[in-house]
């Protein structure tokens, strides 16, 4: 005989099983991401098998020809390269007016008349010419393209395939009801972005480092980098933990032992002919707009709730785009999201935590950001430049600190001590991590110029330390910043080009991924939105980024979040 129960139990008792399963699947979802740190050592998704991996000829780089990599490395490293590939011009030398002219290249919307609805693909056929209006017979251009709406200041990024013989369709998910604009503009020519991967091979010295040594009156500069060229003696600043090589001509009177300082010597000149540097060009074939031969706008419909729910049910962690502007905020589409518009909901997020800033110029505009808007982080003047650091802010009543460090070199800051040269995974190594500790990490800006091995090489140290951080406090966030676009000139384009710096971004990508660290999608939040592109986006498309960063470190309350909330009301309960 069963025994009776009222229907208050028997509610309670399906709430529980409910629960109970949506506990056990976020349980094993976050274990899953703890402890995938160790699993690139034995899986990586994106990797294909040894035998299907395409091999492609690379020219040795000073001692990285010599590197010793397990076979495991040496596979992603190859899975790396294969994923890079990009379409190449037919010859190895075409003349200018047979490269690709936005000016004659148009785009046409399918079925623009078509009635689309919040949810569905729109389409776009993009086709080159050059200059003599003839179609292109190959690919590789590099395009950047958005959809957007100005009075809802809303906007999205497109994903672009390239057909190889001039024609191109770019795919755009519509993310908003209202008249959409489709926008589509050549970043580069492939002709151009044949002259960019030969400068990344050939000409890694094009950005070139200085340092000082001194000792008393006499001082001495000097010319540094990753690799020197000829036979002249050098000292050896290579890393003896992580193994980064880096060098300095040895000064004629001094011992290398008096360096004092580090910074950025300055660019090559002339490293292109005539011919190559009319590939190059502002208004005429860098970041230029290319027409719509039809309509470019469609009108889409809103959907019902019921549809909505659906919708949102439907995203997955790899869904593209990322997100969307909407009202100038930014709404991820795998995620939930907080858009901390007052300096108290940061400074409650950030109550007893130490949060470590670590990289380039981009991730420094967060600290300053947090130091401007919220008033009870105070910065503490430690004697370093501004621009260059180490920097801390405190709040001593909240218990806050925040600290910023550049990585490690090469990286183009005007005068940084020696002393103050800390590579990324020496600093994770001295942390000790805990649910209190939160770590942001952005690295690519300075890498462009150099061939991706000397990237490769640098994430790989980082995702080692990471993991070991995350073996020896699971509960530390480690959020990625991913690398944005910039406003591009022709010398502009040949350092620090948006071509380079997408090539660096698809390998951080790849390279972190599966290892429980969480990442704010910088290169979409600066595509999508209607402001011009910099290097240092302006202030409302930081804010979005730290929205995005906080809300990892503060996430709001979830249905998961609740049923777990549920859960642990009805145990207590029946024990």
């Amino acid at each position: 005989m069963w025994p009776s129960y009222s229907r208050i139990h028997i509610l309670c008792l399906v709430l529980a099983v409910l629960a109970i399963l949506a506990f056990v699947h976020n349980f094993y979802r976050l274990e899953n991401l703890n402890t995938a740190g160790l699993k690139w050592l034995v899986e990586d998704d994106y990797q294909q098998p040894s035998s299907q991996l395409i091999k492609i000829p690379r020219k040795p780089y000073c001692g990285y020809e010599n590197q010793v990599l397990s076979n495991r490395e040496q596979e992603e490293e190859a899975a790396l390269f294969a994923a890079l590939q990009w379409s190449r011009p037919q010859e190895d030398k075409i003349p200018f007016v047979r490269s690709t002219d936005p000016f004659h290249s148009n785009f046409v919307i399918v079925n623009a008349h078509a009635h689309f609805r919040v949810g569905d693909q729109l389409e776009v056929l993009v086709y080159m010419r050059d200059y003599e209006g003839k179609p292109k017979q190959y690919g590789g251009d590099y395009l950047q393209t958005r959809i957007h709406s100005a009075p809802l200041k809303a906007g999205a990024t497109g994903r672009v395939l390239d057909y190889q013989n001039g024609s191109y369709r770019v795919f755009f998910t519509l993310l908003w009801p209202g008249e959409v604009t489709v926008s589509v503009s050549l970043v580069h020519p492939s002709e151009g972005i044949q002259v960019l991967q030969r400068l990344r091979e050939e000409r890694p010295d094009r950005a070139y480092f200085k340092s000082l040594f001194k000792s008393g009156r006499i001082s001495e500069t000097t010319i540094c980098n990753v690799c020197l060229p000829g036979d002249m003696p050098v000292c050896n600043f290579t890393d003896l933990y992580t193994g980064e090589p880096w060098f300095c001509y040895k000064p004629r009177k001094l011992s290398c032992a008096t360096r004092i300082s580090h910074y950025k010597g300055g660019y090559q000149k002339d490293l292109l002919t005539l011919e190559e540097s009319r590939l190059f060009q502002s208004d005429v074939n860098i970041k230029m707009p290319i027409s719509s031969s039809g309509p470019d706008t469609v009108n889409v419909k809103p959907l019902g709730h019921a549809e909505e729910d659906n919708l949102e049910r439907s995203q997955s962690p790899d869904v593209f785009p990322s997100g969307y502007y909407y009202q100038d905020e930014w709404q991820p589409r795998a995620q939930w999201i907080r858009h901390f518009n007052k300096s108290s909901d940061i400074t409650e997020c950030l109550q007893g935590k130490f949060i470590h800033l670590f990289g380039d110029s981009t991730i420094r505009q967060w600290f300053e950001y947090l130091t401007t808007f919220v008033p009870d982080l105070v910065e503490l003047n430690l004697g370093s430049p501004k621009k260059v650091g180490p920097l801390m802010a405190v709040d001593p009543k909240h218990n806050i600190l925040l600290t910023f460090r550049c990585h490690g070199p090469p990286i183009r800051f005007f005068t940084v001590f020696s002393s103050e040269l800390h590579y990324i995974a020496n600093e994770l190594n001295r942390i000790v991590g805990g649910r209190n500790t939160v770590i942001a990490i952005t690295i690519w800006s300075h890498f462009s110029t150099f061939p991706v091995e000397v990237y490769i090489r640098r994430l790989r140290n980082i995702r080692r330390s990471v993991i070991r951080l995350l073996d020896r406090s699971p509960k530390t966030r480690i959020v990625i910043k991913t690398a944005n676009v910039q406003e591009l000139g022709p010398e502009v384009s040949l350092f620090n080009s948006d071509w380079y710096s997408s090539q660096l971004d698809t390998v951080m990508r790849k390279m972190f991924s599966g290892i429980g660290v969480y990442f704010v999608d910088a290169w979409e939040m600066s595509l999508a939105h209607y402001l011009p592109h910099k290097l240092h986006p302006d202030e409302v498309i930081v804010k979005n980024q730290l929205d995005a960063f906080l809300s990892f470190v503060c996430p709001t309350e979830t249905p998961y979040s609740f049923l777990r909330e549920i859960h642990s009301q009805m145990w207590s309960l029946f024990l």
